[in-house]
């Protein structure tokens, strides 16, 4: 497989105190980092490019970490999500490499996450934005943490590049009341309830 050749890294921290009601007494933070690359399979269509996700896990893992850095530590997440924005030369399909790299990662250094990692993608040109969904990190169905993160780079990606994301989240939206399943009552069967 090609070499991954990073041209950057964007990272950002949100602290979420209020959406208009009372000021949470902790607030919700969300973090994502971002990680900006040439797309070896840009202007071409190429059969066989399974193998470059192999090449990616060391960067996920960067990635993973550089976010429980952010936010405190594994024993602080409570919500994760992966996207990936592919450059104009290349094909949505490219940015499906990221699934596995990128949720095992968090996945990984988290310890216990049980949930499947939610994800968007999207071909887009120089200074496309992207939601990256987030749910909780062991149950999929926890209605408190139904967010998302809105992320980009203004220069990125450039046509023959991809961006891929991670980000994660300490807790619920800051003012969740929307009902549905609630983080304690997670039996933590099967990644959804």
């Amino acid at each position: 497989m090609p070499d991954l050749i990073l041209r950057k890294t964007v990272s950002a921290l949100e602290e979420i105190w209020h959406e208009g009601g009372p000021v949470a007494a902790t607030p919700l933070r969300r973090a994502s980092v971002m990680s900006i690359l040439k797309n070896p399979f840009a202007g071409r269509y190429e059969p066989e490019i399974q193998g470059f996700m192999e090449d990616l896990k060391p960067l996920g893992l960067s990635m993973a970490q550089q976010l429980l850095e952010m936010l405190g530590g594994p024993e602080q997440i409570e919500g994760y999500g992966k996207g990936a924005l592919i450059g104009e030369a290349g094909e949505l399909e490219h940015g499906a490499l990221w699934h596995a790299p990128g949720g095992y990662a968090m996945r990984q250094l988290l310890g216990t996450a049980n949930a499947i990692v939610p994800s968007s993608k999207k071909v887009g040109g120089v200074g496309a934005r992207l939601d990256v969904p987030i749910t909780h990190i062991n149950a999929s169905y926890v209605r408190s943490h139904f967010d998302s993160m809105e992320v980009g780079c203004n220069d990125a990606p450039r046509a023959d590049e991809m961006a891929l994301v991670l980000v994660m989240s300490t807790g619920p939206r800051v003012h969740s009341r929307a009902g549905g399943l609630e983080a304690w009552q997670i039996k933590g069967e099967d990644g959804l309830r």
